[in-house]
């Protein structure tokens, strides 16, 4: 009996890694697609100082980084507290690092596009 219960485990882990490798290959798919046509409505609109786009790829990314640590460090099983922690603290550092640099960013742009000082690199 035991051995039976091993094999539907298999089965049943083998079939959940085709089910995220799916989805995690469907969300870079549309990630290249997007890079490669870079359709113009989305190059041409601004949200928050920032193409469309980027945010686009962003947000993919994010999710990504979320669906791999949900299914393969097993944060699914998890309770859910464990499971807030670790991912609120993630979104919370990623968003606050994407903040600094876009704001950062933008700055830097502005003092060369201003005339403060010249391009040499």
């Amino acid at each position: 009996m035991a051995h039976d219960t091993t094999h539907n485990d298999h089965g049943s882990a083998t079939k959940r890694i085709w089910i995220v490798f799916a989805i995690l290959s469907v969300v870079t798919i549309i990630e290249v697609i997007l890079g490669i046509i870079k359709p113009e409505f989305l190059t041409q609109t601004y949200l928050l100082a920032m193409r469309l786009l980027n945010w686009i790829f962003i947000i993919l990314t994010l999710y990504k980084a979320y669906y791999i640590a949900w299914a393969f460090m097993h944060l699914e099983h998890e309770t859910k507290g464990l499971r807030r922690a670790i991912v609120w603290t993630g979104v919370f550092l990623i968003s606050y690092l994407i903040f600094i640099l876009l704001t950062e960013g933008n700055y830097i742009y502005e003092v060369y596009k201003g005339g403060h000082m010249a391009w040499d690199f």
